[in-house]
């Protein structure tokens, strides 16, 4: 009598996800759009010059372009949310990002009017606050749990590596687009890369339940509650989501911060772009390392890890006084962000229900803009009011804090377990 063959091992980490045809597409419609989206605003950015600035308000007009990029954020993260819950992801993947590309390639069609330019950049980012809820939402559509962590890590290491291979290439890019065509090859350069994550939307196959067209109507502040009523009730969840947007905030006071540094470890203040980098390798090792092996032990401590790990690299930030040591540093600081976005953002969407999902990326949008944009706003005029290295010492704090309150949350839903096995 012949034994039955074993059964073959299912796949794990990225052999599953990569062998996935429909998460494939997302990836590649996700790193698509984010390079458009940075090299974008590179181009809104340059596009000014044509206008002739004077020089007394060359750097204002800047900083209004970026305002009107960012603002949507603020303002519509979370009401874009709660329409995606009740349109199917995949129709707004595509639609938003023609529109996106359409919009951008008429750029080059308008005239020369300031207003207009600001008009249209609020627009264009507006449809980023449906595609991001959307493309979050549609992860856990197209993988199993089992993938789930590392579909994320591969997600969040092409956010991180957009910021890093987006700002770096733009300018080249354009310009190597200015020279086949000067007046339409940048936008046309943009707008294509938004047409190529349409297109690649459009193929993308999503099983998910959508409301019937009566319910599908949403009433925005009943269900704008219903979200925030969710995350106030789910403490997993608005932990998780609270641990994320601390991470991104600390990584956006530390943008601004690094400019100092730099110039303390002997480099130019407009160099500052070597210790931020290091930060983005870190990252990238810390979800390949995650989506490889991370299936293979508990999730539940590396909030911990990652948050006392970025406190003690901001901390020892203040008395380094080497450039290799500072970079070994900054590597650090990415390593441990990864083992909170990773997992933090793996336990929302295995915890959230599929009719939430929308409202709940939204609102985890929103919080993390708003995250970002303070920092920004705040941090260099407490670094100058206070001093780098005070500043310094009370994000290590503030960040350590964090990892202590995420692990009390933890160990309340270990003594869950425990008492119910029990």
């Amino acid at each position: 009598m012949s034994t039955p063959a074993p059964s073959p091992q299912p796949l794990t980490g990225f052999r599953q996800i990569l062998g996935n045809r429909d998460f494939l597409v997302l990836w590649g419609c996700q790193i698509s759009s984010q390079l458009a989206d940075k090299i974008l605003l590179i181009l809104l950015i340059a596009t000014l010059s044509s206008y002739n600035p004077p020089d007394a308000v060359a750097n204002s007009m800047r900083s209004a372009v970026t305002v009107a990029f960012t603002l949507p954020a603020i303002l519509f993260g979370s009401a874009a949310g709660i329409y995606v819950d009740r349109w199917p992801k995949q129709r707004v993947l595509s639609t938003c990002n023609l529109l996106q590309g359409l919009l951008v390639v008429s750029l080059a069609l308008l005239p020369a009017n300031f207003p207009l330019l600001l008009l249209m950049t609020f627009v264009v980012s507006t449809f980023v606050q449906f595609f991001a809820p959307a493309e979050q939402a549609a992860i856990p559509l197209v993988i199993r749990p089992s993938g789930l962590l590392a579909a994320n890590a591969l997600f969040t290491m092409t956010i991180m590596g957009s910021w890093i291979v987006g700002f770096a290439i733009g300018d080249p890019l354009l310009s190597w687009a200015g020279g086949w065509s000067a007046r339409f090859g940048p936008e046309l350069l943009v707008g294509s890369l938004y047409l190529l994550s349409s297109s690649l939307a459009m193929s993308l196959k999503v099983q998910e339940v959508i409301p019937d067209k009566g319910t599908r109507k949403p009433h925005f502040w009943s269900d704008l509650w219903q979200g925030i009523d969710y995350l106030r009730t789910n403490r997993q969840v608005s932990s998780a989501m609270l641990q994320i947007t601390v991470l991104f905030s600390t990584l956006a006071a530390l943008l601004v911060l690094t400019s100092g540094l730099a110039e303390e470890l002997g480099l130019k203040a407009e160099q500052f772009g070597r210790l931020v980098a290091p930060v983005g390798v870190g990252l990238a090792v810390g979800g390949v390392l995650l989506g490889q092996v991370g299936h293979r032990f508990s999730h539940l401590p590396l909030p911990l890890l990652g948050f006392l790990g970025m406190g003690s690299s901001l901390a020892i930030f203040t008395v380094v006084p080497r450039l290799w040591a500072a970079l070994i540093l900054s590597t650090l600081l990415g390593f441990s962000g990864a083992l909170v976005a990773v997992p933090m953002q793996t336990l929302i969407q295995e915890q959230t229900p599929e009719h939430m999902r929308g409202k709940v990326f939204g609102l985890q949008n929103n919080a993390v803009n708003i995250a970002l944009s303070l920092p920004l706003a705040l941090t260099g005029i407490l670094a100058d009011t206070l001093g780098l290295r005070p500043v310094l010492l009370g994000l290590s704090l503030l960040v350590v804090l964090t990892g202590a309150w995420a692990w009390s949350i933890t160990q309340k839903r270990l003594l869950g377990f425990w008492t119910r096995w029990r």
